[in-house]
């Protein structure tokens, strides 16, 4: 056969019994949860900033991190609202390279599933416990989300995933801000049409049931820049995409119309160190059209303590991407502020 079992794995349900959330968790995440609606209905005008590491590779890191976050957070609360990227799942174009914690708890070690189930809730209870934060994940196996749902205050669906129905089907069920990543392509209609499927309810087979969904108001589009055939970048950013995603928006019968710009990977052509003026042109074009401030809700950073990447194994920077390279602390922190400043 081509498949061997490994190991059973835990459901969602006993995992969540085996490490409940405390009672004070549930009020915060509660509260969170609808600070952040809030923002996608249009009733708080804050802006979005949902930033943190490619992948959160060490829990220490991701939690020395993300109470620096709350340092800023507290110097910014009346005009932008962080959300920490806690990435916990990697997606690989090839397959091949680190797939996140919850495969590999430890990089350097063999693929342990279990453990990085446990590795991962443990992480993002203890980011809530120490800074307050709930955060955001990216729902690469929609199987896996219900061993965060009850902890998570916001979800990505990435470029690769966007056009599969369980992903889409999965986002219909969730009570938190979905966005749904354009498709590498740079397809907006199949970007859209995820964002129609999301806000419906849908009859499904999900682990094992049959379940039924309410659809989800809060599923939204994020761009995050295309590549076309020659493997070439080509940014979806900038003014002139904004007002077509707008157009586009204003043909659907949509609830919450949102957008999210991911100011790196095809954005930014994989140059981490651009997502500070790209983030700058966005907020421009907030400015000066007010339509466009009603529909970009916020951006996505690719950030961590140490600028750039590394490799796995070796001589280990502390606080340094071993995927995709980040902007480093200092210009993170800047960038906030700069955001604070002019949203």
């Amino acid at each position: 056969m081509g498949f061997e079992f490994v190991t059973k794995l835990p459901t969602p349900a006993q995992i969540r019994g085996q490490y409940p959330i405390s009672e004070k968790i549930r009020q915060l995440k509660e509260k969170r949860d609808q600070e952040i609606q809030d923002v996608f209905t249009g009733k708080s005008q804050k802006f979005l900033a949902i930033i943190g590491p490619c992948s959160a590779d060490n829990e220490d890191a991701v939690c020395d991190y993300v109470n620096r976050l709350r340092k800023v957070q507290d110097k910014i609360a009346d005009k932008a609202l962080i959300i920490p990227r806690v990435y916990t799942n990697k997606p690989r174009t090839t397959g091949e390279g680190y797939k996140g914690m919850v495969h590999q708890p430890d990089p350097e070690k063999k693929p342990d599933m279990l453990t990085g189930i446990l590795a991962i809730r443990k992480m993002h209870m203890r980011v809530i416990e120490e800074s307050g934060f709930t955060c955001a994940d990216e729902m690469l196996y929609p199987e896996n989300y219900r061993y965060l749902s009850d902890i998570l205050s916001y979800v990505a669906v990435g470029a690769r995933s966007v056009e599969d129905q369980q992903h889409r089907l999965t986002v219909s069920g969730m009570d938190v801000p979905a966005g749904m990543k354009n498709p590498t392509s740079g397809d907006l209609s199949v970007m859209l049409n995820s964002v129609v499927a999301a806000q419906a309810g849908h009859d499904f087979i999900y682990r094992g049931w049959e379940v039924k969904t309410s659809g989800n108001p809060l599923a939204h589009t994020i761009l995050r820049g295309a590549v076309n055939k020659h493997g070439d970048s080509i940014p979806n950013y900038h003014y002139e995409d904004l007002q077509l995603v707008l157009e586009k928006y204003n043909q659907r019968n949509l609830k919450n119309p949102a957008t999210i710009v991911d100011v790196n990977h095809s954005n930014s052509n994989k140059q981490y160190e651009q997502q500070v003026r790209i983030t700058k042109e966005v907020l421009h074009s907030r400015k000066v059209n007010p339509d466009i401030q009603a529909l970009v809700k916020g951006v996505m950073v690719e950030s961590y303590i140490v600028g750039g990447n590394q490799k796995i194994g070796g001589d280990h920077i502390y606080g340094k991407s071993i995927t995709d390279p980040c902007l480093g602390w200092e210009e993170s922190e800047q960038l906030l502020y700069t955001i604070a400043e002019e949203c």
